[in-house]
């Protein structure tokens, strides 16, 4: 059993994801968040490469990819960097990236790499099943996972198909758009959740908007998971008050998450 896996045995557990930008808004501070996220509750921490195209995101992630690239992050520092918090903690960590910082790496060197850094997992959102055979051949000799994602458009033959390719879980974005924190998540939102899981033989992970830890709650009464990821670096911009702010956050969205009826 894989650590993703795992995660997921917990009894009546809601799994609680968060999403950073490595090197956003410091080296520094991606070497203390990590562990602190853990330590506050989160499950599985998705650690973003920074890329200088990155479409399926909103204003506040691409905002944090831009600074990052500006403070020299590399795929190969995201590296090294994984690697150090691997040593701060004992978490699932995944790489939330896109092809093209992979490819420039060499997709099999990537892999091996990963497996030295402790990476457990990897989310390429513009990446299409049908374009991924080869990148899914080497992660899974490497024991690296892909992570697929599902959006509200996506069809009955679709989801059946992503339900028996992703691994450790599947992402369900929810909505037809891009990363950014939102006052109000679809109201169908739960419809489409419970869609998948007609069909899917992996957990279900909400993404996408997810600002508030009565948000979280809502979503995790039908998801398996939730993914927070623009909240989060919102509140890391927060300057002097920044570790502060995302201690008490996560702490609360946790609470929310354990006391669901």
């Amino acid at each position: 059993m894989s650590r993703l896996e795992s995660v997921f045995k917990q009894k009546l557990h809601k799994v609680l994801i968060a999403y950073v930008t490595v090197g956003y808004p410091s080296i520094e501070a991606t070497l203390k968040v990590v562990p602190l996220l853990s330590d506050c509750g989160c499950d599985i921490v998705e650690l973003g490469i920074p890329f200088s195209d990155p479409m399926a995101d909103g204003a506040t992630i691409q905002r944090a990819s831009f600074k990052a690239l500006e403070n020299g992050v590399t795929a190969t520092l995201c590296l090294d960097i994984a690697q150090k918090v691997s040593k701060k903690t004992s978490i699932p960590l995944v790489f939330m990236t896109y092809f093209n910082p992979i490819y420039k790496y060499g997709l099999a060197k990537f892999c091996h790499d990963c497996v030295s850094s402790r990476i457990d997992g990897l989310i390429i959102p513009e990446l299409p099943l049908e374009e991924s055979d080869e990148l899914v051949t080497l992660a899974g000799k490497s024991g690296v996972g892909l992570i697929y994602l599902l959006a509200p458009t996506s069809t009955e033959e679709r989801i059946k198909l992503i339900s028996c390719k992703s691994r450790g879980f599947i992402y369900l974005v929810s909505i037809a758009g891009i990363t950014g924190a939102r006052n109000e998540l679809p109201p169908d939102l739960d419809k489409f959740i419970l869609k998948v899981k007609q069909f899917a033989k992996q957990p279900v992970c909400v993404g996408f908007g997810i600002s508030t830890p009565e948000q979280a709650a809502q979503v995790a009464k039908t998801a398996d998971g939730v993914i927070i990821g623009s909240k989060l670096i919102q509140l890391l911009e927060t300057d002097d008050n920044a570790m502060t702010a995302t201690q008490s956050f996560i702490r609360n969205t946790r609470k929310a998450l354990d006391n669901i009826n």
